[in-house]
């Protein structure tokens, strides 16, 4: 990657050394590094086997780490380790996700880090956080759903715990870290000081129960799953139709009485099982029943053109394929191509953010692994000879 291809993106000031795997961390720099920050990939040298995150020319793998350079350091050997503190040296953000233990034992930890460049942050994602009892626990994305209460009111009623379809635990603690690093760089233009920003999968999981962990906190009510029901608004949730499923979200009392009338079923409005709020989720299975009599008379296409003639929030429930052919997908590009030197052009998830003076770049696909190790090196001073000999004994 040329030293100028990320000027004028809004990070492009920043170096940024990715100790990440899996995915909680990847989803954290790969922020960094879409918004222009040169990230060093620090990766472990080849060892022949397949590593953590999977195969390396795989999907997954090719969407979490575009636009950063690969360097292989074996962090255990004492000249690895001084070449990831010559970086430190320079650097301006350090990011990982091993279990709290390691760092330490690498040598790597935020004090140790602090006495190379006072200035550094370092962000930290566990499964569990820095501290506290759990706190050596390895960090699983379906652990922390278990343990942060999504799977407790997610899947159908009375059905059982389940899991959400995304590694939401994972994901989540991935884009606060990014906020919080974002933050400390923030504040680092007032105090000149690094800091040490910390997220877990369970933090992260239950900031993103929101409402449902409010009403417990504060009307001590437990939540319960709702199958496609919103939880406290009826009619809100998933009806079939003459060709398949469409969801329908209607709110409040104004936009009840407008959907009851949309369909020619005034009645419902004074329906004593409907007539409130409280009464129309209380019965909420006679009311989606009635509501689905109506809806499976006609197709998908047909309700979603009324609804949205009456301002009533309704849409279509997409397969994969089918939400990215839809025309407002396209055209907000969030299916974005790359080229890869190796496996050749394929498209990847695109960001979701937009500024409209500096948007981020996909610039490049995933590195080969230590793709980029003899440049980085070669950009700390280190000569041929001298290259050669830490290839030879393994340290890079």
């Amino acid at each position: 990657m040329p030293a100028n291809a990320t000027t004028g993106l809004p990070l492009s000031r920043f170096k940024v050394l990715d100790l990440t795997r899996v995915r909680a961390g990847p989803t954290c720099v790969r922020q960094l590094a879409d918004w222009g920050a040169d990230v060093i990939k620090v990766e472990s040298p080849p060892d022949g086997k397949e590593g953590l995150g999977g195969a390396r020319h795989g999907f997954d793998f090719q969407n979490l780490h575009r636009n950063k350079r690969s360097l292989t350091l074996n962090l255990k050997d004492p000249d690895a380790l001084e070449v990831f503190m010559k970086l430190v040296a320079d650097a301006d953000v350090v990011v990982e996700n091993y279990r709290a233990d390691v760092k330490y034992r690498l040598g790597i930890d935020y004090d140790s880090l602090a006495k190379v460049n006072p200035g550094i942050i370092l962000g930290s994602i566990s499964g569990f956080g820095e501290d506290g009892p759990y706190r050596d626990r390895p960090g699983f994305d379906q652990i922390a759903q278990g343990m942060g209460g999504i799977m407790s009111i997610t899947g159908e009623v009375g059905g059982g715990p389940m899991r959400a379809g995304i590694p939401i635990a994972d994901l989540c603690a991935g884009m606060f870290c990014a906020q919080g690093i974002l933050l400390a760089l923030l504040e680092r233009e007032t105090s000149g000081k690094g800091q040490w920003v910390t997220t877990s999968l369970l933090q992260a999981q239950i900031q993103m129960l929101d409402f449902q962990a409010a009403r417990y906190l504060k009307d001590g009510e437990v939540p319960v799953t709702a199958g496609n029901d919103h939880p406290t608004g009826i009619p809100t949730g998933v009806f079939p139709t003459s060709d398949g499923h469409i969801n329908i979200a209607v709110a409040g009392a104004e936009m009840y009485e407008r959907f009851c009338k949309a369909v020619d079923h005034e009645e419902w409005i004074t329906d004593e099982r409907f007539d409130t709020a409280a009464k129309r989720s209380k019965n909420r299975k006679d009311m989606n029943a009635v509501i689905g009599e109506v809806t499976k008379t006609n197709t998908g296409a047909h309700w979603i053109a009324m609804f949205e003639e009456k301002g009533i929030p309704c849409g279509p429930i997409y397969n994969m394929a089918e939400m990215f052919a839809d025309p407002q997908v396209k055209h907000l590009k969030m299916a974005t191509p790359i080229q890869h030197p190796t496996i050749g052009e394929f498209e990847i998830v695109n960001q979701a953010i937009g500024l409209s003076r500096t948007p981020h770049q996909i610039r490049t696909a995933t590195p080969e692994q230590g793709e980029h190790t003899d440049e980085i090196l070669a950009e700390l001073g280190y000569d041929t000879a001298t290259i050669k000999a830490m290839h030879d004994k393994g340290a890079v």
